[in-house]
């Protein structure tokens, strides 16, 4: 799987885009087959942005945003975001409308 990292109006650290691929290969782990993914850093004066967008094979591709004063926090709300959206498809439509009707 490929993963680009890409950032724009940012100075991201090594850290934070080796933090951003390991946290994208744990997510690509749960589904069958991703044919790549891009992680982007923005920073926009005081407000920094992390989108990830994830492209599995067979499915449509999965897009998550986290925006925060840090580069850290955005990055952790992007991958819950795109963690829930995986979670959802790995569940068959009979189990999500078992899910619907407890609530």
């Amino acid at each position: 799987m490929e993963i680009v990292i890409q950032s724009h109006h940012a100075v991201v650290s090594e850290h934070m885009r080796e933090r951003a691929r390991l946290a994208v290969m744990k997510v690509a782990r749960r589904l069958a087959r991703v044919g790549g993914a891009v992680v982007r850093f923005e920073q926009d004066g005081p407000q920094r942005r992390v989108e990830i967008v994830l492209r599995p094979v067979r499915s449509r591709s999965l897009v998550a945003e986290g925006r925060a004063r840090f580069f850290g926090p955005a990055l952790a709300a992007a991958i819950s975001r795109i963690e829930a959206q995986t979670r959802q498809l790995k569940r068959t439509p009979k189990a999500r409308t078992r899910a619907l009707a407890r609530v």
